[in-house]
């Protein structure tokens, strides 16, 4: 299966599925990467993983759904079958999903539906809960509203403060990107309505 990433930083879970997918007998490839802020990390990752990397700068489009129509047209062009959102700092259009219907997937660093939006391992310290996590899940057009495929819990610890719980979270989303990106190529995953199908359990 062909995989194009969209992100807009370090590319922490880019770096995740590059080396997950790109191994013998791997049945999804990471074909590009296209970031939206120029300048941002996760450009020379790609270039250093062999990836082709685009930038393309949300801020010289007059509206989001333009931006959106020229992402999903490069994304096209390379033939790319599934789009991860690994990082990637905005919501995405009716314009860009009506492209891609059922072929999008996200990270979120929680348990959704609690935490959704920014800074979700900060919610789930103010809030006082006792694990937080990450979800894997097919994008819609809310915020981390879509269904879930895929979570792993992480526990809150004493002392925790954000950046250590972020970094527990991120642990977890490393492991489960990639192993839900590889059950969707090989068919284990599909998306019927609203109702995610799946073939075997992804832990």
């Amino acid at each position: 299966m062909r995989v194009g990433v969209l992100a807009s930083g370090s590319g922490s879970n880019f770096q995740a599925l590059v080396d997950a997918l790109h191994v013998e007998g791997s049945p999804a490839r990471v074909l590009c990467l296209i970031c939206n802020v120029p300048g941002a990390k996760v450009l020379d990752r790609a270039r250093q993983a062999g990836v082709e990397a685009v930038a393309l700068d949300h801020k010289t489009f007059a509206s989001r759904e333009a931006f959106d129509q020229r992402l999903a047209a490069e994304l096209e062009q390379r033939e790319v079958q599934l789009v991860c959102l690994a990082g990637y700092m905005r919501l995405v259009t009716r314009a860009f999903l009506s492209r891609f219907p059922g072929r999008v997937v996200n990270v979120h660093p929680a348990l959704l539906p609690a935490f959704p939006g920014l800074h979700a391992a900060r919610q789930a310290l103010e809030y006082g809960t006792a694990l937080a996590g990450c979800t894997v899940h097919f994008v819609d057009e809310g915020t981390d509203t879509g269904p879930i495929i895929a979570q792993a819990a992480v526990p809150v610890l004493p002392g925790d403060d954000e950046a250590a719980l972020t970094a527990r979270i991120q642990k977890e989303e490393h492991r489960l990107f990639p192993a839900v990106v590889r059950a969707i190529a090989a068919g284990a995953v599909r998306l019927e309505g609203r109702k995610v199908v799946r073939r075997e359990v992804i832990a």
